[in-house]
């Protein structure tokens, strides 16, 4: 093959690749859009004070309302639109098509939720706190992704008293880190609970498979 045929195949190459990356590099959501993205647009506009409604992963007229008022607050054109910007505006890394963004969202939203659930928590205890969402996860009785069964309606509390929303402890990432990669502490629990904090009487019925620190873990 001479140089010359040689270097057209490789740009008609290169821009096929580019052809097929451009969805998801100008992946945006707006009136309309649903999934997994708008639910975590949604409920991170909820955790800073704004109001787009319930965290269903539909983006409706009071989500679009509530991301043109983040966007004014924040600099941004104020469209409505939750474009790239305003995505990582957010700490949000769309997903659209895009596997390895997937995986980097449930990495975060899974370190997010063990920091606010087991800080100070040994580490056994926060890779434990992990495990027990992605046993969820397995389970047939809870949704069946990290976001449906972290935003599943009164699962965890740190979502609507502000926890969620503190900074994410570093060992809180190690712990998600080796949670997706199958270590278990709590021997495949789909509960947990701190006995000193509980209020519900139902969960002390819940077999007992392990002690972590200060949380109790059930099957």
């Amino acid at each position: 093959m001479d140089r010359k045929r040689l270097l057209l195949l490789l740009a008609a190459a290169a821009l096929c690749l580019h052809l097929m990356l451009l969805p998801v590099l100008a992946a945006s959501y707006g009136v309309g859009s649903r999934g997994e993205t708008v639910r975590q647009i949604q409920t991170v506009l909820r955790g800073w004070g704004y109001d787009p409604g319930p965290a269903d992963g539909v983006y409706g007229s009071r989500t679009e309302a509530a991301v043109r008022r983040f966007q004014t607050n924040n600099g941004l054109t104020a469209d409505g639109v939750a474009g790239p910007r305003t995505l990582a505006a957010m700490g949000i890394r769309s997903a659209a098509s895009n596997a390895a963004a997937a995986s980097d969202n449930e990495l975060a939203l899974l370190a997010r939720i063990i920091s606010a659930e087991a800080r100070g928590e040994p580490y056994a205890g926060q890779v434990a706190v992990g495990a027990v969402i992605l046993n969820r996860v397995e389970h047939p009785s809870f949704p069946n992704t990290v976001y449906g069964v972290i935003y599943q309606p009164g699962a965890f509390t740190c979502l609507s008293d502000g926890q969620a929303w503190q900074p994410v402890a570093d060992s809180a990432w190690r712990a998600a880190r080796d949670a997706l990669n199958g270590s278990d502490p709590s021997g495949g629990a789909i509960y947990y609970f701190n006995p000193a904090t509980a209020t519900s009487g139902w969960i002390w019925s819940r077999p007992l498979i392990t002690v972590i620190g200060k949380h109790r873990f059930c099957s």
